[in-house]
């Protein structure tokens, strides 16, 4: 499996963005996708998940009511869309996969290579 994020960029606080996840495959439907983001302060921390069928989701405290994770099955493609940004979630986002990932980044096989979120203030 081969994830490519895109959609990163610089936002004033209080703005969106919507991060896309492209995934290469024929898997991409059995898989728990998740949103996770660093900074060099931090470890690797989780931000959103959608379950292989797309009916489930779950999110960290600290965007949730904020961010939006979804999926196009046609499209292999999983979003997070961000809104109401705030300096704190200035990061590099990446995009993970595998059949029965949580909330751990350990419990992912598989990673996008990361696109850098920058909220000023």
């Amino acid at each position: 499996v081969q994830l490519v994020e895109s959609g990163g960029g610089l936002v004033q606080a209080g703005g969106s963005l919507r991060l896309s996840c492209a995934t290469s495959g024929r898997t991409f439907n059995t898989y728990v996708m998740g949103w996770f983001r660093q900074t060099p302060e931090k470890e690797r921390e989780f931000v959103a998940l959608i379950s292989w069928t797309g009916t489930s989701t779950y999110y960290a405290d600290s965007v949730k009511d904020r961010f939006t994770i979804s999926k196009d099955n046609a499209k292999n493609t999983v979003y997070l869309q961000m809104n109401s940004l705030k300096p704190e979630d200035t990061a590099v986002y990446y995009c993970a996969a595998d059949v029965a990932g949580w909330d751990n980044p350990k419990e992912y096989d598989f990673w996008g290579q990361g696109t850098q979120v920058t909220v000023s203030s």
